[in-house]
């Protein structure tokens, strides 16, 4: 018989936390090379498009952050605050991160925060 591994249930707040960890590896990949913050514009623009309605309020502001310019929007990525959290559950920046880049990251994220 195969032990099954302990799931363990994490709270918002460390989801939390582990959001904006990874919005902050995102954002330092996207200050190295900004070329990368136009996936950014073209995930918006095909997400206003085809996702419900109840998103769209996140995505106008996470539109209107971009058109403030990187660093107004990078900010707001890695921002600790309630309503930062909120704008991260519709987050543009997927596919930033490689797979390689974002199994790495969580691999590490769960030894390091391990309980």
């Amino acid at each position: 018989m195969r032990a099954h591994p302990q799931i363990v249930a994490r709270s918002h707040q460390q989801l939390d936390a582990r959001s904006r960890a990874m919005h902050a590896l995102v954002a330092a990949k996207i200050r190295a090379n900004p070329i990368l913050f136009e996936h950014v514009k073209t995930t918006l623009a095909r997400w206003r498009v085809i996702v419900c309605e109840s998103s769209q309020p996140y995505l106008i502001e996470w539109e209107q952050l971009v058109n403030e310019g990187l660093e107004p929007c990078l900010a707001m990525a890695v921002e600790d605050s309630q309503h930062a959290d909120a704008l991260r559950q519709s987050s543009p920046f997927t596919g930033i991160l490689t797979n390689v880049e974002r199994f790495a990251f969580l691999k590490n994220w769960k030894f390091d925060h391990a309980t």
